[in-house]
């Protein structure tokens, strides 16, 4: 790993905020890696998501972020350059081997990832995830946790963006040593909140609600640890 990047100050609505307890990603914008993978689902679903949260984070924050997000495979050496890493679809996970073990390291040694189920990626998204870290275990994440909380306030946790089977929605986590490493959101489908507003036509309310997680969810892995 690169290491860790320096800390610096950016403006979190009114609140200045020390960062960066994530990987380092150069002197560069920072922006997110889109995890691709095999199995036959759609890694690259949502194309307009992505450029959105990074320009709402941007806007919000006043985080230096990039215009857009880069593809990455799990096994690729430049993975660590990405101290956030993103995944979606509808259909099956399929890591490697090699790649189960390149991205657990990633995650160990300092690295973060939200998958967002796009309603169909759920059952074999946990038994990769089962293999990635067969020794820690996925829990739900209470409406308590600061990642409900700043800068934006989700009193009950996650918010519900698309309805789907009509099941309520959930965020679940993997840690290390502390660190939240994995956050999965489930049965809300985030990502669809973060796309074009005609794409699927979600009240602005509804859109908003998903791109304020969105950014709390990225100033919480940029920021965690961060005394």
């Amino acid at each position: 790993m690169s290491g860790f990047a320096g800390p610096v100050v950016m403006l979190v609505g009114a609140l200045a905020v020390p960062a960066v307890h994530a990987l380092e990603q150069g002197t560069g914008p920072v922006t997110i890696g889109r995890l691709q993978y095999e199995g036959g689902g759609d890694w690259y679903a949502n194309p307009s998501s992505l450029p959105n949260l990074l320009a709402e984070v941007r806007a919000r924050t006043g985080i230096p972020t990039a215009e857009r997000d880069v593809a990455i495979r799990p096994g690729d050496p430049a993975l660590r350059d990405f101290p956030f890493l993103y995944m979606t679809g509808h259909g099956n996970v399929r890591f490697s081997p090699e790649e189960r073990l390149a991205l657990r390291r990633y995650l160990l040694e300092g690295g973060f990832l939200h998958a967002d189920d796009n309603y169909g990626l759920d059952e074999s998204f946990r038994q990769e995830m089962a293999r990635v870290f067969p020794d820690r275990e996925m829990v739900e994440l209470p409406p308590e946790h600061p990642v409900f909380h700043a800068p934006y306030e989700f009193p009950e946790g996650l918010p519900k963006i698309h309805e789907h089977d009509g099941a309520p929605p959930q965020a679940f986590g993997i840690f290390h040593q502390g660190r939240l490493v994995v956050i999965y959101t489930y049965e809300t489908d985030l990502g669809d909140g973060w796309e074009d507003p005609d794409v699927h036509e979600d009240p602005p309310e509804i859109r908003e609600d998903a791109l304020r997680m969105g950014v709390n969810i990225f100033v919480f892995a940029m920021t965690q640890g961060v005394s």
